[in-house]
């Protein structure tokens, strides 16, 4: 049996509200792109049916327990069989052309992975405000996220995603550049093709909702500067790991 081009790592926690648009966002990627592509859904603490409808809507399945996002992707990449790994978020999408661009710039020789630029599903002026100062941040650090594409010998190579409950996205990101530029490739980022970013936080709790977070929790934030991280893991908890 033919290994498949690609594996599609998707973590999902209780996520059965989303979990059937973002497969069939892959799947519409994959049936443009060619080739064989695997959906792997890893379903970490899953008390709904997000396992039951990843099946049904043909992905394979990997249970996990860890309370650290990293750690629920290291578990869909070393469960993987593609060449090229590629990660989404369950609550977002890929556009119709991004496995195929992928493909492209792997085959150039020129690129050892890279990311995706992120567009919001919806857009108000804060929306606006938040997108922008992405966009800034990714163009002056280079450290593209959202989707992350490299190959699976790439990631295991420097260990996976950084373990880290929160900011590992730019740690992998800085770790992947190292490692291209030690072989004389670079880090980029999709060109013709975005990651969609669900909103559904911002439907729930604001649109303001990180502005308001990081105003309410300086004082959090500064004790974790500090090495008290009790409260900043609790924040965590809340906003990614519990939420629904």
């Amino acid at each position: 049996m033919k290994e498949p081009t690609f594996s599609v790592i998707i973590p999902a926690h209780n996520e059965e509200r989303y979990v059937a648009r973002c497969i069939a966002s892959v799947k519409r990627a994959a049936e443009y792109c060619g080739g064989k592509t695997e959906i792997v859904v890893v379903c970490n603490r899953c008390t709904d049916r997000t396992a039951e409808l990843a099946k049904a809507h043909g992905a394979r399945v990997i249970v996990n327990e860890d309370r650290c996002i990293a750690k629920v992707r290291n578990a869909g990449i070393r469960g993987a069989r593609g060449d090229i790994i590629v990660t989404i978020d369950c609550d977002n999408r890929m556009t119709r052309g991004t496995l195929k661009e992928i493909a492209y710039l792997m085959g150039t020789g020129k690129y050892i992975g890279g990311g995706a630029p992120i567009r919001f599903e919806r857009y108000s002026f804060p929306l606006w405000c938040n997108d922008m100062l992405c966009r800034l941040s990714f163009g002056i650090t280079g450290l593209y996220c959202g989707i992350f594409w490299a190959k699976r010998e790439t990631f295991l190579a420097v260990g996976g995603f950084a373990e880290l409950k929160a900011m590992e996205d730019a740690a992998t990101a800085k770790a992947l550049r190292a490692y291209g530029k030690s072989r004389g490739k670079g880090y980029t980022t999709l060109r013709r093709n975005v990651l969609i970013n669900s909103t559904r936080k911002y439907d729930d709790l604001g649109d303001w909702l990180y502005l308001k977070l990081m105003i309410s929790n300086l004082g959090t934030f500064a004790r974790a500067a500090l090495g008290d991280r009790r409260g900043l893991d609790r924040l965590l908890d809340r906003l990614f790991y519990d939420y629904n």
